[in-house]
């Protein structure tokens, strides 16, 4: 069924819930997971930043946080018997996995879709839309109303 599957991350509560979904699904199937996190320049913008320096050291600090999550969600995966792998790369995200789900050869992408504003959506794009569109394999979408469901 499923050897390799790629799971889109960020820092939220319910990308911690896309996690523990792929994660199952990767238990469930014995297959290997590719943990990855895409850095945006959108993420450290900020119009109070007085220096190139002060932007730089907020940069730095989303990266290393970046890593931070991957590496604690690895290890989640290691004792829960997974085999996982880690990625953080920069650029827009719904090009980028796409892209390493082609390179890496995944069988099949976790992403979470945010319930976004008709407008919102319309100016902001959709990750999750684009990735379904254009992914080169199968794309589990987890619903963000159906975290909260769970959470409550």
């Amino acid at each position: 069924m499923f050897q390799r599957i790629l799971v889109a991350l960020d820092s939220s509560e319910f990308g911690e819930y896309v996690f523990e979904e792929a994660l199952s699904l990767a238990l469930a199937t014995r297959a290997s997971l590719m943990l990855l996190h895409v850095l945006s320049d959108t993420e450290v913008e900020d119009s109070r930043l007085k220096s190139l320096d002060e932007h730089l050291d907020r940069w730095e600090l989303y990266r290393q946080q970046g890593l931070e999550l991957l590496k604690s969600r690895q290890e989640i995966a290691f004792q829960a018997g997974a085999i996982a792998e880690v990625n953080q790369i920069l650029g827009a995200a719904p090009t980028e996995i796409c892209a390493l789900a082609k390179s890496w050869k995944a069988d099949s992408i976790v992403v979470g879709h945010r319930a976004l504003s008709g407008l919102q959506s319309l100016f902001a794009g959709s990750v999750s839309n684009y990735v379904r569109h254009y992914a080169p394999c199968s794309v589990w979408i987890v619903p963000e109303r159906v975290a909260a469901k769970v959470a409550s």
